[in-house]
């Protein structure tokens, strides 16, 4: 072949864009898990791996980091059934959502007759086999919301297997995406969010392959993952990229997708020590009150990233496990608070009793900051 040809078929492949920054997924790998690692309860939020939160109203599953991994080596996310619901009602739902930045999708030219299709593609599997689904949802920002689903098959049980589902933005020979009102915001806000769904009652059944308003995640063809204790969900490689076609899966190293992480969510404690432990030494701030103050400060908490906005920031006590809104002296506890909180650093300080800080005591807090979508 050529090297004409061999450029042309890239091309053809990779629908014009970059080889490399392809994947607006973040972490979907599943490299980090800056809050947990073994199996935690989903609650809705964020629980255990970055960049992916979990929604439910019935039943109940845990979620935990998993060495098992299509191609031997890796992490995937894992999902146990832990609380059955065989009879979903009207309104139930259990979904995983990952929700992606508006200014990083621009390139998928939404909200205009140039809107690119982009392809979705993952590896995953499970003891229940049948019909799944996952949704694009173009959220609102400016204009109006629309979503997107689409069915997936896991064909043969405890066994890996790649989907991909390439979306247009006519699908369903609508025009939504490509009016002006399906213009993702160009700012930090959710642009898009992707869901893959594990129980989806009839109040959000939709058609599949096509673009509707409102919050219809499935179809009337998805399973019930919930139905069973025996039931586990597994998966990895998340990707999502205009084109087409799937191209190999893009691997980040570890330090490119913790940073990506940080912007949503980065804490003081070493990776992989617990947030809430009783530690005085890893990356605790600190400083040192030399004089007596009624207020005392425990220095800075410079984040290692710019953050997505100013966050929210827990502080915790290095001295008493799990024990939040805490700056310690030496090893006493006092009223910690976070104040200047820009998307760079905040200001850690101590609100003492009347009795005050004395001098030469050693300030110190933990704490975390979440500015996630």
């Amino acid at each position: 072949m050529s090297r004409q040809s061999e450029l042309a078929e890239l091309s053809r492949v990779y629908d014009s864009s970059a080889l490399s920054n392809r994947n607006v997924i973040v972490n979907g790998a599943m490299q980090c898990w800056q809050r947990a690692t073994a199996a935690t309860a989903a609650a809705n939020g964020y629980n255990t791996v970055d960049r992916f939160k979990f929604y439910k109203n019935t039943g109940a599953f845990t979620t935990e980091r998993s060495d098992d991994h299509p191609h031997g080596a890796g992490y995937s996310l894992k999902a146990q059934c832990t609380t059955a619901d065989t009879s979903l009602s009207a309104g139930d739902y259990a979904f995983i959502d990952s929700e992606l930045e508006g200014q990083t999708l621009q390139h998928f030219q939404y909200g205009a007759s140039t809107a690119k299709n982009i392809t979705l593609s993952f590896w995953v599997k499970s003891n229940k086999t049948g019909i799944y689904t996952s949704s694009v949802y173009k959220h609102a920002g400016s204009g109006t919301g629309y979503m997107y689903r689409k069915e997936f098959t896991i064909s043969a049980a405890d066994t890996w297997e790649k989907k991909t589902i390439t979306v247009s933005p006519t699908a369903g020979s609508t025009s939504l995406i490509t009016a002006s009102a399906g213009a993702i915001p160009n700012t930090n806000v959710n642009g898009i969010g992707i869901t893959f769904n594990f129980a989806m009652g009839s109040t959000f059944h939709g058609a599949n392959d096509t673009w509707e308003t409102g919050g219809k995640y499935g179809t009337s063809n998805q399973v019930n993952w919930l139905d069973s204790t025996s039931n586990n969900f597994y998966i990895t490689e998340i990707q999502m990229e205009v084109g087409t076609e799937a191209t190999p899966f893009e691997h980040r190293s570890f330090g490119q997708e913790l940073a990506l992480c940080q912007r949503y969510f980065c804490r003081t404690y070493g990776y992989g020590t617990a947030t809430g432990a009783a530690d005085t030494s890893q990356g605790c701030i600190s400083t040192v009150s030399e004089t007596a103050h009624n207020y005392a400060s425990a220095g800075n908490f410079n984040f290692p990233v710019e953050m997505r906005a100013a966050p929210s920031v827990t502080l915790y006590s290095t001295y008493n496990a799990n024990t939040t809104g805490k700056v310690t002296a030496d090893a006493t506890d006092g009223t910690g608070s976070a104040g200047f909180i820009a998307a760079s650093r905040c200001f850690i300080h101590r609100a003492n009793d009347s009795s005050g800080v004395g001098a030469n005591v050693l300030m110190r807090a933990h704490a975390i900051a979440s500015a996630e979508l």
